[in-house]
């Protein structure tokens, strides 16, 4: 099931439960692929109709920001946790060694996806590089030729978003491959052009900041996570007022207030007096202009 942050809908999973889904994918027929948005690219997707048809079309939807965990807390709708990019990359290409899987790593500077192939062989041993090719390209065609020729199972895709999302949606089918995954900049850490952040600021949830003393210049997209969280708490569901239960005690309604000197409510008007009927008396009831006779006197005086 997944669950809807801002219009982009993320699959709820554990990191080893998508690396699991990610290696049944790449083992199925068909070409799928998957999606890793932080809180960024969900802000793209706000503006960007085809980006977010392209991110909610993926096979496999996963939280890669911190920022994304806090977004569905304060939706009301909390996800298990974090499954970055890399990491599910990482589980990838362990269970790709064990299996004889081929991988084409796309994007990046020119020579970066072939270092980062060198390391990577190296630290997969059993791993396959079936090809690279950089992402300073004009056509799609050649490209695609490309992977479909290597024969490659997996294909990491690292345009950077929106672009990558897009392109394996518009393409994945063409290339051949059973599984793409939009990995943006993670072929410069593999080369070793970029140095990840420590493993302190990993398990914090500040990979952003470390990147950010790193790289100053990227102040401006950094300030897309604020404005994120400042939706995803205008969004935030309001809770309904508690409806009575059964136990609740009923209190009576408070009493009616009147003006001062008042009473509320008013007292009954008193009966109407008895018309006298004393024997031999002419009776009157004063309507005709005459007081009524007084009652005979007492045979008992006081």
């Amino acid at each position: 099931m997944r669950i809807d942050v801002l219009g982009v809908g993320f699959d709820n999973m554990t990191m080893e439960q998508a690396v699991a889904e990610g290696v049944r994918l790449m083992s199925t027929a068909g070409a799928h692929y998957a999606v890793t948005p932080n809180p960024e690219i969900v802000e793209i997707c706000r503006e960007d109709e085809e980006a977010r048809s392209a991110v909610n079309g993926g096979d496999l939807v996963l939280a890669d920001g911190i920022g994304i965990i806090y977004g569905a807390k304060l939706l009301g709708t909390p996800l298990k946790g974090r499954v970055t990019g890399i990491g599910f990359a990482q589980g990838l290409m362990e269970r790709m060694a064990e299996n004889g899987k081929t991988l084409f790593l796309l994007g990046a500077k020119p020579g970066v996806a072939e270092r980062a192939a060198e390391n990577l062989q190296r630290q997969y041993p059993g791993l396959r590089v079936a090809g690279t090719h950089d992402g300073y390209f004009q056509e799609d065609g050649p490209v695609i030729e490309e992977i479909r020729a290597a024969g490659a199972d997996v294909v990491f895709v690292c345009l950077g978003a929106p672009k990558q999302e897009k392109w394996m949606k518009r393409n994945g089918g063409a290339t051949g491959a059973k599984l793409l995954v939009g990995l943006g900049g993670c072929l410069d850490v593999f080369s070793g052009e970029v140095q990840r952040a420590p493993e302190i600021f990993q398990k914090l949830g500040l990979e952003w900041l470390h990147r950010l003393v790193k790289n100053p210049s990227r102040a401006g997209r950094m300030m897309k996570l604020p404005l994120f969280l400042v939706h995803a708490a205008g969004e935030r569901p309001r809770s309904p007022r508690p409806s009575p239960g059964p136990h609740t005690p009923t209190l009576p309604p408070p009493p009616a207030v009147s003006a001062p000197g008042h009473r509320w409510p008013p007292p009954a008007a008193p009966a109407p007096f008895p018309s006298p009927s004393w024997p031999g008396s002419a009776v009157s009831d004063g309507k005709d202009g005459k007081d009524p006779p007084l009652p005979p006197a007492s045979r008992h005086p006081l």
